[in-house]
């Protein structure tokens, strides 16, 4: 397992341990918002959690995309802070989104999406439980059968990323 790496998590393990991490009982949760611009590739900034909720910032370089896919037990939403980018369901359906919009997903919805911006796409994204004792993480490919976030079946690529930053630079 790698480790995260200047905030941004190198797999899903890496992820998912960082948000459970961040997990406080009874106590508000403080965060800014903050993230490595990447040239290549996408990164996950995980910012902060709760048993049921989890809020990551997402950056993806200009035709950054993922695959068809679906979260199994996870409602989430995705709001754009820079950049646009295109969201596509399994029948064709398309719709292209910019600053300040944003899409809901029910879990069990397929959707990819495509950066398509000349800057690179910056996304809030907030996700919440959608049942009890489930694997809140799960993501499935059109097949099926459990997809990696972080593999080349998600058109995962090797990072790089810029000098350029995004948000509040992390606390010295």
């Amino acid at each position: 397992m790698n480790a995260v790496v200047d905030g941004t998590a190198q797999s899903t393990q890496d992820l998912e341990a960082t948000l459970n991490s961040q997990v406080k009982h009874g106590i508000p949760s403080f965060f800014r918002l903050g993230a490595m611009l990447p040239k290549q590739g996408r990164t996950d900034t995980p910012v902060a959690a709760t048993e049921k909720m989890t809020v990551v910032l997402k950056t993806y370089a200009s035709c950054g995309e993922n695959e068809l896919h679906a979260h199994t037990n996870e409602d989430h939403t995705f709001v754009v802070l820079q950049g646009k980018a295109t969201f596509y369901g399994p029948k064709s359906e398309e719709r292209t989104i910019g600053l300040h919009e944003g899409v809901m997903l029910p879990h069990g919805t397929f959707y990819w999406f495509k950066a398509i911006s000349d800057e690179p796409l910056v996304m809030l994204r907030v996700g919440g439980a959608a049942g009890e004792g489930t694997d809140r993480f799960e993501r499935i490919g059109a097949d099926g059968k459990l997809m990696d976030g972080f593999s080349p079946d998600n058109k995962q690529v090797e990072v790089i990323l810029s000098d350029q930053w995004f948000g509040v630079p992390p606390k010295a």
